[in-house]
């Protein structure tokens, strides 16, 4: 039998998702603390070489280990994850506006935008370089709120589901603990973007509509209501949970494969640059799984909320099966 600490800031989720702990230390957790198999002495505190702490009575926990000075499932361990996805999702998705301005357009309008040099040569005639980056107040706002909740909720979930999971299992499953644990974070985090998103596709569209954010926004709310927000919510879910699910699952894997076939030196023990280094090989490999699976709903996301009234039939219809599945393939992030 198992017995977890009732200590929220200590869990079994870290001995094995986040630590190469022995399989023999796996094996003493796992005692009956009923029976005469103890790992450790009785004692009030114990603590063995390998971080594994006895409690009063034989009440095993492990202590949660610390990155970069902050304790792993602490206050400050969520805060710095919910500032770290804000930053990185803001910042980066305002930086390649451009890029997302003439995916949406090709998305909306195939004929006319026919492809990357093209779609920038109307954009720039038409709206010259200041054009470029139009919408991107919306974006900004947008993609930091979700990116909060994304980076923030995703590590949470990862260590509730680990727990209800138990070690064992925990272990054994621990890829269906990263896709359970991003898709939950994900259903949060797209409820706020989603306002957002929905101003940003008008602006960048439709010609003449609004400047930005702040005449867009009112003229959404005016014209069809807080629900004219959110009408994109349930295909942006389709485009954005399995485009995380891939992100994360993917990028756990491919990190800890990494650490295990092409790095000789435990994570532990590696300078902060290659850690960055494998971090960022792992995420733009996990990004281009990311694209493979979310195109066809980011389609239906930009054509939805660029038309009044449209519906899924309404974009088959105009923009094509094969169009919907297949335009703006390299754009989507």
């Amino acid at each position: 039998m198992v017995v977890v600490s009732d200590n929220s800031r200590q869990s079994l989720l870290p001995s094995f998702l986040y630590s190469s702990t022995p399989s023999s230390t796996k094996r003493l957790l796992c005692l009956d603390s009923d029976h005469n198999h103890h790992a450790l002495p009785r004692s009030p505190s114990v603590t063995s070489s390998n971080g594994i702490v006895a409690a009063r009575g034989s009440r095993f926990v492990v202590a949660s280990p610390k990155e970069g000075g902050i304790e792993m499932f602490s206050p400050a361990f969520y805060a710095a994850c919910t500032v770290g996805g804000l930053l990185c999702c803001g910042l980066t998705h305002t930086a390649v506006t451009p890029m997302d301005l003439v995916k949406c357009n090709m998305q909306i309008d195939p004929a006319k935008y026919k492809n990357i040099t093209s779609g920038f040569g109307v954009l720039l005639k038409e709206q010259g370089a200041r054009g470029l980056y139009k919408g991107w107040a919306p974006t900004l706002l947008g993609y930091s709120a979700q990116g909060a909740f994304k980076y923030g909720f995703y590590e949470y979930f990862k260590k509730y589901y680990s727990d209800i999971a138990g070690p064992e299992y925990a272990a054994k499953y621990k890829t269906l603990i990263y896709l359970a644990g991003s898709a939950s974070a994900e259903v949060i985090a797209d409820v706020a973007l989603c306002p957002m998103e929905a101003v940003k596709v008008r602006v960048q569209t439709q010609p003449g509509f609004a400047k930005g954010l702040s005449d867009g926004l009112p003229k959404i709310v005016k014209s069809e209501g807080v629900a004219g927000l959110y009408k994109g919510l349930v295909p942006l879910w389709g485009r954005q949970i399995p485009y995380t699910m891939m992100k994360f699952a993917s990028f756990e894997t491919i990190v800890e494969m990494m650490y295990k076939y092409s790095i000789p030196t435990p994570k532990e023990q590696c300078s902060t640059s290659v850690q960055l280094g494998v971090s960022f090989v792992g995420g733009y490999i996990a990004g281009v799984f990311c694209a493979v699976v979310s195109h066809p709903a980011d389609n239906l996301v930009s054509f939805l909320n660029n038309a009044k009234g449209a519906t899924v039939g309404d974009a088959v219809k105009r923009l094509g099966l094969w169009v919907f599945l297949l335009v703006a393939f390299p754009f989507v992030f």
